[in-house]
Formats: structure tokens, sequence, C-alpha cells
């Protein structure tokens, strides 16, 4: 077995080897050139994502990864018509009030909305399900609350974060957990003052009391579909 096949066959073992992927009825393809291994497919949803790309760079001889995994949707949709929702909640959002909002379509940026004398402006573009923002934010929270709320998007199959933050803000464990709590609390089928988050590093923890299984599971994916979540560790309790 050559170098090449003994990495790709690790990193089969090692995805295979977390329970919580999952990927009966889910197809994955695997490459590997000079210590770059490229990952394509599809998965259930951004948990499942994240934890294979998680398991994937945890194989020796891993140096990079191309990451062209992408979620299944629930509901299939046209760009044009992941471009119209996508629209619609950056321009809907208060915290982007005094932002500027564009987008791109066939290559042409078009300006939704120009505050005078703001800096701050999100533009995004859409190709084939996967959605890229670009241009700067105030702060990660901002940063992360708009990949969230693009990943709640019908039809969306990825999500590509490059907002710059301006000023730069260091990464801390407190942002992250604000970042968290805000997009908790934005969810409008999660009731997040049951919900308490910690945050270590790159990993989150929920906590609390909610009534339904399918709350439990929606406020674990928020957590998921944040910027910088490696790991989300779900403590909270269904009662009925």
């Amino acid at each position: 077995m050559s170098e090449r096949e003994h990495i790709l066959e690790r990193v089969r073992a090692a995805i295979k080897s977390v329970p919580a992927i999952e990927l009966h009825g889910h197809s994955i393809k695997l490459g590997y050139a000079d210590g770059a291994l490229t990952i394509e497919g599809e998965v259930a949803d951004i948990a499942k994502k994240k934890l294979c790309l998680e398991a994937a760079a945890s194989v020796p001889g891993i140096a990079g990864i191309v990451d062209r995994l992408h979620v299944r949707p629930a509901t299939h949709m046209g760009d044009r018509e992941i471009r119209d929702h996508v629209r619609e909640v950056l321009l809907g959002e208060p915290a982007f009030a005094d932002m500027a909002i564009g987008e791109i379509d066939r290559e042409k940026r078009r300006t939704l909305r120009q505050p005078p004398g703001v800096s701050a402006e999100i533009t995004s573009e859409v190709h084939d399900g996967v959605v890229t923002l670009t241009g700067s934010v105030p702060g990660l929270v901002e940063k992360r609350l708009a990949g969230a709320l693009v990943w709640w998007v019908p039809g969306v199959r990825d999500v590509v974060n490059g907002l710059a933050v301006d000023p730069p803000e260091a990464e801390s464990e407190a942002g992250l957990t604000d970042a968290v709590r805000v997009v908790l609390e934005k969810d409008p089928f999660v009731n997040d003052a049951q919900i308490r988050v910690r945050s270590h590093m790159t990993s989150v923890m929920l906590s609390g009391l909610v009534p339904s299984e399918s709350e439990c599971h929606m406020a674990e994916l928020d957590a998921w579909s944040i910027f910088g979540v490696d790991k989300v560790i779900n403590r909270i309790q269904v009662h009925r």
C-alpha cells in the first residue's frame, strides 16, 4: 500500500469511527496529494460536516484540507431563490442596519443598501447552493451572526464566511459564548432563556431545559453553524 493509500485509509477509518457522523445514505469522496486532503460530497447537516472535517484533520500527514463537503438541503432551491432569501435576511437583520449590504449576481456587484459614511459592508454571492460572504464587519459577533443567519436559509448547501473584522478582534471564549447566545436569541424556534452556554477554546457546551427534542436539536445545530465552533457538547434536557 502506497503512502497516499495508507493516509486515505486512515482518514476513512477516522471518519467512520465517529458515531455521530452517520454516513448512511451519504457519499464522501477523498483525494490526497502533497499533504493536502480533498474531501467532497454531501452530509445531512452542518454538525456532520464539521465532525467529518475534524476527524480528517486529526490524521497524521494531513497538512491541509480542501473543503468541498456540502450539506444536503431539506428544501431544494435554485441560486436565484436562495439569493432572494439571503438578501431578505441580511437587509432585515437589525444588527446590520447601519451596514452596507450588497450581492454579486453573474459576477456583477449590486448595492442593496449604502448608508452614508459607513465602512462596514456585507456582500453575498450564491453559486450552486453555496453562499460566500465577503466584506468587513465591526466585530466577531457580527461575522458569526451573519454566517449563522445564512445557514438558516432553505436550500443553502454551504456557507463560506470570508467576512473580515475591522478593526481586528482577538478570538476569546467570552466572545464565542456571546455569539452563541446572540444566535440562539435570534432563532424563533428556540427559547434561549432556558439554555445556558459555556465555551472553551473552539468547543461550546449547551445545557438547560427545553420542551421538545426538536428544539434541543435546533439549538445544537445553531451552535454548530457558528464560525469557529469545532465541537458542540449538548447537555440540554428535554422536559414535557
